[in-house]
């Protein structure tokens, strides 16, 4: 597995499976992109904006909605991994850990797969596994 750093725009050829692409920017969520995001999506789940509901929770506070978390994380690898093409799709997404206001998210893919499109042939597809890191 070779971690590559931060690279802006790789093309097809320029993938090769087992890479590690490292986001090189971090992001602090605020409580602010918390409450924006949540009253964006019409999330109406307390434990997002409530914070005498969070303090009575298991957590203690208000944790960041799950979907900002996912958003953030996919648009962290956008650089690295879609600059130059699209997402045909997500699968296998997994939030092990409650992220709260303050905390700061890095993110890497790794890549798993390379072929050329069947249908397609002038395009690549590259499936990647993205994770994001507290």
């Amino acid at each position: 597995m070779a971690v590559k750093p931060g690279w802006e725009g790789r093309f097809f050829e320029d993938f090769e499976v087992g890479d590690v692409y490292r986001c090189r920017l971090g992001r602090t969520v605020t409580e602010a992109d918390n409450i924006w995001f949540t009253l964006l999506t019409n999330n109406t789940n307390q434990i997002h904006f409530n914070t005498e509901y969070g303090k009575r929770t298991e957590f203690g506070k208000c944790l960041i909605n799950s979907a900002l978390t996912l958003a953030i994380v996919a648009g962290m690898g956008v650089a690295d991994v879609s600059e130059n093409g699209f997402a045909l799709g997500w699968d296998e997404i997994k939030l092990p850990n409650p992220l709260f206001a303050g905390d700061t998210l890095y993110s890497e893919s790794e890549v798993l797969e390379k072929r050329e499109s069947k249908s397609k042939p002038q395009w690549g597809i590259i499936k990647v596994r993205t994770r994001g890191i507290q």
